[in-house]
């Protein structure tokens, strides 16, 4: 046991060179939960070479409906970025709110997201966006994404810089970004930092993309993950100014599986928040909050910047029991196969 515990902390220190950063600093569980403090958003991060300082872990509102309560929780909290898009809960995230946000639009940074193929015109790209301001009551967006992103021919489509210039004219967006987290996102990104267009990006970024790290668990497996580039890309982003969030961070979010395995009070989401956050690449995260508790839990996880040896083995254990099942490429190959139209590739 002891010689595979010092084989997961070498593959660990190793994924923390890989990512062009310092490894973390081992600390117990227990003593990083201590220098949170109570529970509020502890670090506020530049996002980029924007004029925003974001909460480490913000709102993901793509499972909002009509809880009003969680996005008042949320800035009791501390939380000050809420991402959003138009076709979130069929409109119902970005109408919540706006509804719950009427009155403190200064003390939030507000995002949303428009999914624009190859041939969509800058007009349409314009209704788009007018809808998301009059369901968040606003009269700008301080990120604007084109959404979910796989596929170059998408970013070459001049009619969206032809519609982000005049939008920003207009006063409607601050800032462009681009999401992605398909098995073509590297390209895209590849793409996206050289057309010097683009303020921020969003990408899945989670422990199993970093193929020395899931190496030192799996070894001979096939199991890394197919963007195994991205770490490359991130860095090479951040050095050209760009704003870097994380999602999918809990790589399919099966928390439930890991309760037998938590003690100290320390959670699976909290490991696997920890670390994406010690990689200083990274700006923050967003995560979908469904409850008031479960957002504390993961806001106790603000402020990182170390990994605990416990934290390890918990994001071992957790590969150990999912990795089998869980959607690596995340490229919706298999999503037209499902009668229901189940989003296979949303897992958070």
């Amino acid at each position: 046991m002891r010689a595979k515990r010092r084989t997961v902390l070498k593959g660990f220190l190793q994924g923390g060179a890989l990512l062009g950063a310092p490894p973390a600093l081992l600390t117990s569980a227990r003593t990083v939960q201590a220098a949170a403090g109570p529970i509020k958003i502890q670090q506020y991060k530049p996002l980029g070479s924007t004029d925003m300082r974001i909460s480490d872990i913000s709102f993901g509102a793509s499972r909002l409906r009509h809880q009003p309560e969680l996005v008042a929780h949320a800035l009791d909290l501390g939380i000050n970025y809420f991402d959003s898009a138009e076709s979130y809960t069929g409109g119902t995230s970005e109408e919540t709110l706006g509804k719950a946000l009427r009155g403190k639009r200064d003390r939030v940074y507000l995002t949303s997201k428009g999914h624009f193929s190859a041939h969509t015109s800058a007009e349409s790209m314009m209704q788009t966006l007018e809808g998301s301001l009059r369901r968040l009551q606003t009269d700008y967006i301080d990120v604007y994404f084109n959404h979910a992103v796989n596929d170059v021919e998408r970013l070459k489509n001049e009619a969206f810089y032809t519609f982000t210039e005049r939008a920003k004219q207009q006063g409607k967006i601050r800032y462009v970004g681009l999401s992605g987290h398909g098995g073509r996102l590297v390209e895209c990104l590849e793409y996206a930092i050289a057309r010097k267009a683009f303020d921020v990006m969003l990408v899945a970024y989670n422990f199993g993309q970093d193929p020395s790290f899931l190496q030192s668990f799996t070894r001979g497996f096939d199991f890394i993950a197919i963007n195994q580039e991205l770490p490359r890309v991130i860095k090479k982003a951040k050095a050209a100014g760009m704003g870097v969030v994380a999602m999918k961070t809990l790589r399919g979010a099966r928390i439930n599986d890991m309760a037998p395995y938590q003690r100290d009070g320390a959670t699976f989401a909290q490991a696997a928040f920890r670390w994406v956050l010690s990689n200083p690449l990274v700006d923050a995260l967003i995560i979908s909050m469904k409850s008031q508790s479960q957002m504390d839990e993961f806001v106790a996880a603000s402020g990182s910047s170390k990994v605990s040896q416990q934290d390890v083995e918990m994001l071992q254990r957790y590969v150990e029991l999912n990795d089998s099942t869980y959607c690596r490429p995340l490229c919706d190959a298999c999503e037209a196969s499902c009668p229901e139209g189940v989003p296979i590739a949303d897992g958070e």
